[in-house]
């Protein structure tokens, strides 16, 4: 299977991934090699390099499109960052993104049982509160979250308007506090991004999250594993609820029970993308299918 990159993500030309050796899937050629258009079963589109060339950008020919030759519409900003989306009905066959419901679907990261548990080791924890962000916007309802919760409880910002992480990056630095701030950027269906998966769950943080409803966060992970700010009627009672865990270990440590039983797989951006969309072509055969309208299904 030849899977084309039209443009690379965000125009970086990247290394283009193994995927036999990193993901055992077979049989794949990744190319961002236009001359071999015609050949490709399947052109993949990254939204944002969509957005800056316009559809004025798409191949136009000649030669035609070849008649079985897939579309991908590839996409990881959530709505609220995803410009332009109301002109592409009926221009891609299949969709990729985080959304659970799109034709290749691929989380930021997700939960599996390993054949053999690893056994769990909590880090020591110095710190109470952690939030990285790079992006801030007062206008987010997270900043404004953060506004007031504040006013109860330290919070240790880094990134935009805060500390400078440490030498090892978000995860060392997070992995000394006890609770880690994922608040996403904009509120949607199934957008839970790294902010969870990577500074939150790879750090050994328990995540206060902000983002879709808690039932939409329990469609991935256990229910005891996260604190959503839903689950308190005011910023105050929630700093109170973190305060009590703070000082009650027994408590905070059943935050971490589903580490029994799993381990956490964060996505690699963007290799891993690419070897699934490969993988998925190669699977549907010779099914053909048209989205006919990519922003109602993408914004509800």
């Amino acid at each position: 299977v030849t899977v084309l990159l039209w443009w690379e993500p965000f125009g970086r030309p990247g290394r283009v991934a193994d995927c036999r050796r990193r993901y055992n899937i077979t049989g794949c050629r990744l190319s961002a090699d236009r001359s071999r258009l015609a050949e490709a079963q399947a052109v993949l589109f990254h939204h944002r390099d969509l957005a800056l060339h316009g559809v004025e950008g798409l191949p136009r020919g000649p030669p035609p499109r070849p008649p079985r030759q897939l579309w991908v519409w590839m996409n990881f900003e959530s709505p609220s960052h995803s410009p332009g989306l109301r002109g592409l009905a009926g221009i891609f066959n299949w969709t990729m993104s985080y959304r659970r419901d799109s034709d290749v679907f691929v989380p930021y990261g997700y939960l599996y049982a390993p054949p053999a548990p690893r056994p769990f080791v909590l880090p020591r924890k110095t710190r109470l509160v952690a939030w990285v962000i790079s992006n801030w916007n007062e206008e987010h309802a997270r900043v404004r979250y953060y506004r007031q919760l504040k006013e109860h409880l330290a919070i240790d910002v880094y990134g935009a308007r805060g500390l400078a992480l440490a030498e090892g990056g978000v995860v060392e630095t997070v992995s000394a506090y006890k609770f880690y701030l994922a608040f996403e950027n904009s509120q949607h269906t199934d957008y839970i991004t790294e902010k969870l998966w990577r500074n939150a769950f790879a750090a050994s943080a328990v995540p206060v999250v902000l983002g879709p409803r808690r039932a939409n966060y329990e469609r991935f992970i256990p229910p005891d594993s996260f604190i959503h700010v839903d689950d308190f009627s005011s910023p105050r009672l929630l700093a109170t609820y973190l305060k009590f865990l703070d000082k009650n270990k027994p408590n905070y440590r059943k935050y971490f029970a589903w580490r029994k039983k799993y381990e956490v797989h964060v996505s690699s951006f963007w290799d891993e993308h690419f070897c699934k969309v490969c993988e998925a072509v190669r699977a549907a055969g010779n099914q053909i299918k048209t989205v006919r309208n990519l922003a109602s299904w993408f914004e509800s």
